[in-house]
């Protein structure tokens, strides 16, 4: 034992002077090429005295980094995280002017903004220097990622490590945000992503298969089922409710927080990752207690408020801010250098991508994968049971530049080298890992419906209803989880877009998800029916319907109920909806048993209306600004994937193996496996990935019906194989309460809000 601690010690002592010497070599290389950095007096110095002074002044800068930029950086949190990421080049080029004041003499010296580079350039170069020699030494490693991971090891019951690792497995689920499965399949084929495809050639590696989105093809329906088992009343990424006069958004964090504590009301159970989970990256906290970049829990203040801290724990090394940043600036050039090709090429389709854009890709792209990556190393090398981490990248790029472009191709590689990183480090953790990988939905290449026909959806609402419509077609602003998750990070209120403005109650709401429209009539009190759309607007739904951009809407009729209403008269009730034949047969199998599940949400808009599909070209028209669009029905959107360990039992063997009268208060036609083969509904991927979680660590703990009343301490969960373990004490997702109701005496949202 003791000696093993002499070794590591030594092993320590050899790879701190390594980097010392290094970083050396590296001030003196810059002080040769830079005219305003001296290491010399002005009189001259000889080479060993010059060689002193660099060695002085890079072991003050190196003791600096390690002692003052934690503490920096901790003080700092209270700034917005973007801010940080812009003061990472003058905190680090201050600490090196400090550290030229400390060398003898006086013969260190730099201009300020010659000091901004050299520090820069130092510290990649001492993270480039201590990583070569940690990763060679598995410990050395270990300690590394889970220091930069800023984790804690609380009752948590030790793996042993080594090829010899006892215990069951964790298992880690990677959600590719976006990323649909024919784009995944030809990804790996095309050689962009070889660590999917090694894992997919590999006969004991994974095993692959699609699955169908709800109606709602979007995140937030998605992940809250996924997480939290039910994405019951999410007809959209956002929505009008009209008791409470409030536009939910899937991306606002007050919004995500309710729609999660309507999740867990109806589920009685915390999350997927209530016992010993970590979130990272997600909407929604899927009922852990470690949190970093977790949208809902933005909402929360005050102690236990703890989704800011993954930032902590990723810039508090000097090398990996200095890194990102670069990475951050490299990433905005690249934006404007693709941007402008497109436009010099007129590519088409093709939408504005200019404005704050590039930083908020570069946000999504750099920093938020970095964070994110970085947590999810720590929480392995902690040994956590569940991590449940969201990449967002594919989705932001694919959005503007397209699923299929270059661009987005681009990206896909970048994400796999994170996973070759997650899958290397799954070889040195303490406990074994089972990776799966998973997407939300995929996404729908085409035109917008405003750059096809010249009008927003809004504006043909709007002429449909005779009401005024401008003679030019306003912009529609796009949803973006990235841009809200950026609008966070810089502490600003997350948008509810342009419906947030005062507006006449008699006109309508018009809200955008993709290529799935939403229309509500705010001063009619319940669900709007047919015929009194009819009787106020006689044109409207006639106008809608008829459209070349639009597939088909659905709306209550008085007489027949809900029904289905296609181009040239079509009319199907809901209740003899069919996938072969009517107006919904060009959206394939599962298109009707979709609709009818939105028809039962207590907030169905009052119109809902799809766009139009091209299934030979598989393109759809966004009523939004994305030429990549996802929502509602049509085409690659509507088809993710499940990547998943041989060792794990079949998804359609779970599912043929349950009943109907098993899936309690989250089951519903649409979470089940479909007639064909494949899951239905995010409602199934939920089940699927819970059977997995048991399969390895035993049931997890269901939440106490009785945690719902409100707020208050919440119990802690047990460990797996911890005392108390399997009982019904449990959280219940940090006790969320429920939104307060809206000020009655607050306007309602303005007609002119398309925004999704």
């Amino acid at each position: 034992m003791a000696d093993g601690k002499w070794r590591r010690a030594g092993a320590t002592l050899i790879r701190v002077i390594a980097v010392w010497a290094v970083s050396t070599l590296t001030m003196l290389a810059l002080a040769g090429v830079l005219p305003d950095f001296q290491l010399q007096s002005d009189d001259g110095d000889t080479t060993t005295r010059t060689a002193f002074t660099a060695a002085w002044g890079a072991g003050a800068f190196g003791l600096l980094s390690a002692l003052v930029w934690p503490v920096l950086v901790r003080a700092l949190l209270i700034v917005p995280a973007l801010v940080l990421g812009a003061l990472v080049f003058f905190l680090n080029g201050s600490l090196l002017l400090i550290a030229l004041r400390l060398i003898p003499d006086g013969r260190g010296d730099a201009a300020p903004e010659t000091a901004v580079v050299v520090a820069a350039v130092m510290s990649a170069v001492a993270s480039a220097t201590s990583t070569a020699f940690a990763v060679r030494d598995d410990e050395a490693y270990r300690r590394r990622l889970s220091r930069l991971a800023y984790r804690r090891r609380r009752g948590r019951p030790a793996h042993q490590g080594g090829p010899g690792r006892e215990g069951p497995p964790g298992t880690v689920f990677i959600q590719l945000d976006g990323v649909g499965h024919d784009v995944l399949v030809a990804a790996a084929a095309a050689g962009l992503m070889p660590t999917v495809a090694g894992w997919l050639a590999d006969s004991s590696g994974h095993r692959l298969t699609p699955w169908r989105t709800d109606w709602s093809s979007q995140t937030g329906a998605s992940q809250l089922a996924i997480l939290h088992g039910s994405n019951h009343d999410v007809p959209a990424f956002r929505w009008y409710e009209k008791e409470t006069r409030t536009v939910m958004v899937s991306s606002r964090p007050a919004s995500a927080l309710e729609m999660q504590r309507r999740a867990i009301e109806r589920t009685r159970d915390g999350g997927l990752l209530t016992v010993d989970g970590a979130s990272r990256g997600n909407l929604f906290s899927g009922g852990a207690v470690q949190l970093a970049l977790v949208l809902s829990m933005a909402a929360r203040r005050g102690k236990g408020s703890r989704s800011r801290a993954g930032y902590f724990a990723y810039f508090s090394d000097p090398a990996n801010a200095t890194r990102t940043a670069l990475s951050f600036v490299a990433e905005v050039v690249r934006e404007i250098g693709q941007s402008t090709r497109a436009r010099a090429r007129k590519v088409t389709p093709r939408i504005k991508r200019g404005g704050l854009y590039p930083f908020i890709r570069a946000f999504a792209t750099v920093v938020e994968r970095d964070v994110v990556v970085a947590a999810v190393l720590g929480d392995m090398f902690a040994g956590r049971t569940a991590v449940y981490a969201d990449l967002v990248a594919y989705d932001e790029v694919a959005h503007h530049s397209g699923p299929h472009s270059r661009d987005a191709e681009k990206v896909l590689e970048r994400l796999d080298r994170s996973l070759a990183l997650i899958a290397k480090i799954a070889d040195r953790t303490p406990r074994a890992y089972r990776i799966v990988l998973l997407s939300d939905h995929g996404q729908s290449p085409g035109e917008t419906f405003a750059g096809k026909y010249g009008l927003t959806l809004k504006d043909l609402v709007r002429a449909g209803s005779g009401l005024p419509v401008p003679r030019r077609a306003q912009r529609t602003r796009s949803a973006s989880e990235a841009r809200d998750a950026v609008r966070i990070a810089l502490h600003r209120p997350v948008e509810g877009g342009e419906d947030e403005q005062a507006a006449k109650l008699s006109d309508p709401i018009v809200l955008a998800s993709g290529n799935l429209g939403l229309i509500s009539f705010p001063d009619i009190e319940g669900r709007a029916s047919r015929e009194q759309i009819d009787r106020r607007h006689p044109a409207l739904l006639s106008t809608l319907a008829n459209h070349p951009g639009i597939g088909f809407l659905l709306v209550r009729s008085e007489e027949h109920g809900s029904v289905v209403l296609g181009p040239d008269g079509a009319e199907a009730p809901i209740a003899e909806l069919a996938d072969e034949e009517g107006p919904l047969a060009v959206f394939g199998a599962g298109a009707a048993d979709a609709v009818r599940r939105t028809d039962t949400f207590p907030h169905v808009a009052d119109i809902m209306v799809n766009s139009m599909y091209d299934p030979r070209t598989g393109t759809v028209h966004a009523f939004e600004e994305q030429i990549g669009s996802h929502g509602g029905l049509g085409g690659e959107q509507s088809r993710p994937f499940l990547l998943w360990p041989r060792g794990l039992t079949d998804p359609l063997d779970i599912m043929a193996a349950e009943s109907v009268e098993s899936t309690g208060p989250v089951g519903s036609a649409s979470a089940s496996a479909a007639p064909g083969g494949g899951l239905v509904g995010a409602e199934a991927v939920h089940r699927v990935l819970t059977r997995w979680l048991q399969e390895s660590s035993g049931p997890q703990v269901p939440v106490r019906a009785e945690g719902f009343a409100g707020a208050g301490p919440v119990d802690e969960p047990f460990p797996p194989g911890a005392p108390g373990a399997g009982s019904t004490v449990a959280r219940t997702a940090e006790a969320i309460e429920p939104l307060p109701p809206p000020n009655r005496q607050d306007p309602a949202p303005d007609a002119t809000g398309t925004t999704a």
